[in-house]
């Protein structure tokens, strides 16, 4: 399997905040808003925000983006195409997904993942 480097997920510990975790990671094509989520869990959009940095040290935005590098990873380190990937995490191209991919991991995926 493929390192995953820095990569670092905290899990936040509020009740309210593990239910969209558990709905995320369920469904990480999903590119609700941050509105969208919380009112999901119950929350208001900043209610949500504060807890979430207090608990992750995370904004949401950047909380998802790291759970998708780290599914990426995972994903790719058993075989899965870049196409396939990009589409199991809800990009509109595969070439959309490595710029995020790119930025965040200095590299491209297929160099990222290359023996």
């Amino acid at each position: 399997m493929a390192p995953t480097g820095h990569l670092h997920l905290p899990m936040p510990v509020d009740a309210r905040l593990r239910r969209i975790v558990e709905m995320i990671i369920d469904d990480p094509a999903d590119r609700g808003t941050t509105q969208t989520w919380a009112q999901r869990a119950g929350l208001s959009e900043r209610t949500m925000a504060r807890l979430l940095a207090r608990e992750t040290g995370m904004s949401f935005g950047r909380w998802r983006q790291q759970l998708h590098l780290m599914l990426a990873v995972k994903w790719l380190g058993i075989g899965s195409s870049v196409q396939q990937v990009a589409d199991r995490l809800g990009y509109e191209s595969s070439g959309s997904f490595v710029t995020m991919f790119r930025k965040a991991m200095g590299t491209t995926p297929g160099r990222y993942i290359a023996p």
